[in-house]
């Protein structure tokens, strides 16, 4: 696949071509996500997590991913427990720690800076995060839930109804799956948010620029109607300058059982990068949703083991033998679904 031995910074490297072919590989990981078998196709192999902002779903993501295929994993977290607090740079600090890895996942508070990083890494590097900018791998595995959720209906994404929801301006998921939808033709796209938190007009003109049928709005009822798939996002309070500017925002959209039934689709999909806020003030996806069939955060998040671990063997390129290094099941793994 193109992928071997490539860096994966942005989406802007992804092509629809490649999508299909990486979606392909990450549907084959499901009997070892499932732990209905082992592969130990990466045994010896080393993934550098290196992550400078706080995350937990994705940096155990990315290390779960990698385990599964048989790896070993080796982290940094926190910017102050690293040498670039002593002042290192970006440079000597990728030149280090690609000389103790395979590969390096990495995130970094600063839009950039994973690019930067990556000119001294000597092994591919993939971008799990580079502040305000962009999170390539997330927009992957929204995609791949997407189509895997109309999937299930009978449907394709050339039916894809999307409403996106939350806080448009900071949130890099939304940004980064946008530039993902621009590659296909005739969507219908629904951007709600505060009116002070839009899209970036650069989003929507690629949307629009792309043909899509793209409708601005500031009322759950303007978007919640029609769509098929409804992505919800949090206030990034973290990208505000301050925390009382982020309160003004909070619990602003709320969904929840009521408003399900009163303005959504019968089967409509709901979505969400998480964590959810769920403290009472925000309570963005109420717990009344947890137990309804079309609330799919957390097969987004099983998703996201799929489609990363689909990008360690591609990049690392033993997509075609994975099956050659199958291994049995020797715990009990029943609970799993």
């Amino acid at each position: 696949m193109k992928l071997k031995g490539q860096h994966l910074l942005s989406v802007k490297d992804i092509s629809l071509d490649l999508i299909d072919e990486l979606f392909i590989v990450a549907e084959s990981m499901r009997p070892y996500a499932g732990r209905q078998k082992v592969t130990r196709v990466l045994e010896g192999a080393v993934l550098g997590n290196m992550f400078f902002e706080p995350s937990t779903r994705t940096r155990v993501s990315f290390g779960s991913a990698f385990n599964l295929l048989g790896g070993e994993v080796r982290e940094t977290t926190g910017l102050s427990n690293s040498a670039l607090a002593k002042g290192e740079s970006l440079y000597d600090t990728a030149q280090v720690l690609s000389g103790y890895s395979d590969i390096i996942a990495m995130r970094h508070p600063k839009a950039g800076s994973v690019k930067e990083f990556s000119l001294g890494s000597r092994v591919p590097v993939i971008n799990g995060g580079d502040g305000p900018n962009e999170h390539p791998t997330q927009a992957l595995l929204d995609l791949f839930t997407i189509k895997n959720e109309l999937a299930r209906q009978n449907k394709s994404i050339q039916n894809l109804s999307l409403t996106l929801l939350g806080d448009l301006k900071h949130g890099r998921t939304v940004h980064s799956l946008c530039q993902l939808l621009a590659l296909y033709r005739n969507l219908k796209i629904q951007l709600i948010s505060p009116a002070e938190l839009a899209m970036p007009t650069k989003y929507v003109d690629l949307l629009v620029n792309a043909g899509h049928q793209v409708e601005v709005g500031t009322t759950l009822e303007q978007g919640l109607p029609q769509a098929n798939i409804i992505y919800q996002t949090r206030i990034q309070e973290e990208r505000f300058s301050s925390q009382q500017e982020a309160n003004l925002y909070r619990g602003y959209f709320r969904l929840n059982k009521q408003i399900y039934a009163q303005h959504c689709q019968p089967d409509a999909v709901i979505m969400h990068p998480l964590p959810r806020d769920s403290r009472n003030e925000a309570n963005e996806l109420d717990n009344d949703l947890n137990a309804m069939p079309g609330l799919a955060i957390f097969r987004q998040t099983d998703n996201g083991i799929l489609v990363r671990m689909a990008l360690f063997a591609c990049i690392l390129g033993v997509e075609d033998i994975i099956q050659n290094y199958e291994q049995t099941v020797n715990w009990y793994s029943g609970l799993r679904k």
